[in-house]
């Protein structure tokens, strides 16, 4: 049985960790599956792992970042702490490095996949030469030629570089014509496809992610403010924990909507299904988006789901008006206008979401599953 090792940062709260503990979980059956990860944040992993899945931390739990305590120290001129916390933050960077450099010069691996850029460099450098060696990128470039030419640079003496998305592959397929490394697209897979579907008839709206500001919710909650003047009687949701959170109860409170908007903060998958299956609409107010699994976990629900189209993700999603709809350049009032009009239209929530159910066969465990054995075996 060939054994398949994944290199993670954490197995904390984020959607890449989540894609590593998914993609563990699909192919335990099938290999020696281990995750090794560089730091230890919580103990244990937020996300379920399955127990044939090993998972090996690299540094212990106090040798992690400490970058809001540093920045802290600095805001506030303290130059003893300053000093300890940057003592510290040297320490956790050359121990991930070095960690690293000796876990991949010792590992027995058949195949070894790198979950960032940051390790590809050194999977490449000190991986074992027999190994299959795959780059997995997550992340959008969102036009950042600097950051696009890391990415390139890191990856292109690996042997397949894998993206979570079509547009992704174009863009790196194009740019790596001259190297070894072989491009191939692979999304990203919905943990489960419930049997059953929402009813679309409650009055609720639902938005889930991390609060920050490139997810806009301050967005989400400027364009609910207009509508809940018309609709009083439909509440928001919002699943989710980070640093814009007290901007956005401030902004709740000077409106008055604290009997209407609900932050549940972080929640785990039980929560969230159960959340979307008494919710009508889906909302992503997303800057950027590198692959809308949120928009597929409404979509499996049944769930219309209108987005800005500057969330890459989005775009790779949703088919504007066959199973939801994209806004163009952040359009709040036409944002406005398709929300409302679902609000209005029942038979046609049904529609787009009969539609979005049907996608969601695309992303299904087991059509991923089969892409990623495919790959695993060319070797």
């Amino acid at each position: 049985m060939k054994k398949i090792s994944i290199l993670s940062l954490h197995l904390g709260y984020g959607g890449v960790e989540k894609s590593i503990v998914t993609l563990a979980n699909l192919l335990s059956n099938d290999y020696q599956v281990e995750i090794v990860s560089i730091y230890n944040l919580y103990g244990t992993s937020v996300f379920p792992i399955n127990k044939n899945v090993k998972v090996t931390y690299l540094l212990p739990k106090d040798l992690v970042p400490n970058g809001k305590e540093w920045k802290e120290a600095l805001r506030n001129i303290r130059l003893l702490r300053f000093i300890k916390e940057s003592y510290h933050a040297c320490k956790v960077l050359y121990n991930r490095k070095k960690m690293m450099k000796k876990y991949l010069k010792i590992t027995d691996a058949d195949v070894i996949i790198s979950s960032r850029f940051l390790f590809n460099n050194w999977l490449d450098q000190y991986g074992p030469k027999s190994a299959l060696k795959i780059g997995w990128e997550h992340n959008h470039h969102h036009n950042d030629m600097k950051y696009s030419a890391k990415v390139i640079h890191s990856a292109y003496n690996l042997d397949y570089f894998v993206l979570v998305s079509k547009d992704l592959e174009r863009f790196y397929h194009h740019k790596m014509l001259n190297y070894h490394v072989k491009t191939v697209y692979i999304p990203n897979t919905l943990e489960h496809i419930p049997r059953r579907r929402s009813s679309l008839t409650e009055k609720r709206l639902v938005s889930v992610g991390r609060l920050s500001k490139e997810k806009g919710y301050l967005d989400l909650l400027k364009i609910y403010s207009v509508i809940v003047k018309k609709y009083p009687d439909w509440v928001l949701d919002i699943v989710g924990d980070g640093n814009e959170k007290e901007e956005l109860e401030k902004f709740i409170q000077e409106h008055q909507l604290q009997d209407k908007v609900t932050l549940h903060g972080f929640q785990n998958s039980d929560y969230i299904d159960k959340l979307l299956d008494h919710s009508s609409i889906y909302i992503m107010t997303s800057f950027t988006e590198s692959f809308g699994i949120v928009l597929l976990e409404a979509m499996s629900h049944g769930l219309p789901c209108v987005a800005f189209d500057s969330a890459e993700g989005a775009r790779e999603v949703i088919t504007s008006g066959r199973d939801g709809y994209l806004i163009k350049n952040r359009n709040q009032e036409m944002m406005i206008k398709k929300i409302t009009d679902l609000i209005k239209d029942r038979e046609k929530r049904q529609a787009l979401g009969k539609e979005g159910r049907k996608k969601v066969k695309l992303f299904s465990k087991e059509s991923v599953r089969e892409k990623w054995i495919e790959l695993i075996e060319k070797k």
